[in-house]
């Protein structure tokens, strides 16, 4: 897809997800009370309207490639989701100074539901349609705009590389609808895009955000059972009782921490292209350079001009990543949050 249809695509799922918002709040009785239920209908709100844009797209739908990684890149994907754990930590604790930890409001309802229930839900089911929404469709498509016209030619646009991943990486922080997750869902969202351009498949952030996710269910239910004990309601109360200036030598420390780890993430990320055999593409990811079109014979072929200097070939085809419906969507997701912010 171009990323004009791209953009249309996230104002939709927007769309959708205050339609869905306002059928809960005025006809949630007709549904029963099933945390399982929600998980579901906020998964079907994101794969829904987007195989709905693939089939309408026909040949320009760009179905997300899961081609195979080898087994060393997986065991090493597991090393990367470990590592970037303290940054995540550090953002998640950064916004609870202004807000409330959003998945810790629902830690005493996921825990009552069964856990194989929950880490199908939460690490499987989710991660899998999360990754086919934002990294394939909508990340592949703002990576691809920037090499190829609506004609899926290659044209003289310039290649979105970076750019593409700030961008889908903001979308997939906003589609959480509260601060305290985009912020830390914005920074994963980056390192599974890179994952994805350094292994070459869909998989490698698959493997990654259900990697993470599960182990979030696990710790969940694990504390949920030692809270329950004499001596977790004795450690709850005292975390109760930290001051702020607790929490920031708590938080300095787990930053410190972050700042040694996430650098020896990036380097495994590196790694990991490498060892897929995509050391060029990888490093195409940060180059500014301009795609032209060169017509051999009746073809034409791609070319790269990394001066940027003018080719005298056919007019290029420009494809913005910002657009109308984007910005609409962007401001509706930031209303949203900042609203349910104030009530809170």
């Amino acid at each position: 897809m171009t990323s004009k249809r791209t953009n249309w695509l996230f104002l939709t799922i927007i769309l959708v997800h205050f339609g869905v918002i306002g059928f809960l709040i005025f006809g949630g009785d007709l549904l029963p009370d099933s945390l399982v239920l929600n998980f579901l209908l906020s998964q079907g709100i994101l794969v829904v309207p987007t195989m709905i844009f693939l089939l309408v797209s026909g040949r320009r739908g760009a179905f997300p490639e899961f081609h195979k990684v080898k087994i060393s890149t997986l065991l090493m994907i597991a090393l990367c989701t470990f590592l970037i754990m303290p940054l995540v930590t550090v953002l998640n604790t950064l916004t609870m100074f202004f807000t409330e930890n959003a998945v810790a409001a629902l830690e005493g309802d996921i825990i009552r539901t069964p856990f194989p229930a929950m880490l199908f839900m939460i690490g499987i089911f989710g991660p899998f349609c999360e990754e086919f929404v934002f990294r394939g469709v909508i990340y592949g498509s703002y990576r691809r705009s920037g090499g190829y016209g609506n004609n899926m030619r290659y044209t003289g646009a310039r290649s979105h590389g970076i750019s593409a991943v700030l961008l889908s990486s903001a979308l997939f922080g906003l589609m959480h609808m509260n601060f305290n997750q985009a912020l830390y869902a914005f920074a994963i969202g980056i390192f599974l895009a890179l994952l994805v351009e350094a292994a070459g498949s869909l998989w490698a952030s698959v493997f990654c955000h259900m990697f993470f996710n599960s182990c979030q269910v696990v710790l969940m239910y694990l504390s949920g059972s030692i809270l329950e004990s004499i001596y977790g309601q004795a450690v709850n109360e005292a975390a109760e009782q930290l001051t702020t200036q607790e929490l920031l030598a708590a938080l300095s420390v787990y930053l410190v921490i972050a700042s040694v780890m996430t650098p020896i993430a990036a380097c495994v990320i590196v790694w990991i292209a490498k060892n897929e055999g995509r050391q060029e593409a990888f490093k195409e990811l940060f180059c500014r350079k301009e795609r032209r079109t060169v017509r051999q014979g009746n073809q034409q072929l791609p070319q790269w001009n990394p001066q940027m200097q003018p080719i005298q070939r056919e007019t290029p085809q420009a494809d913005y990543l910002l657009s109308v419906p984007l910005i609409i969507a962007v401001v509706l997701c930031l209303g949203y949050m900042s609203l349910e912010l104030f009530l809170v």
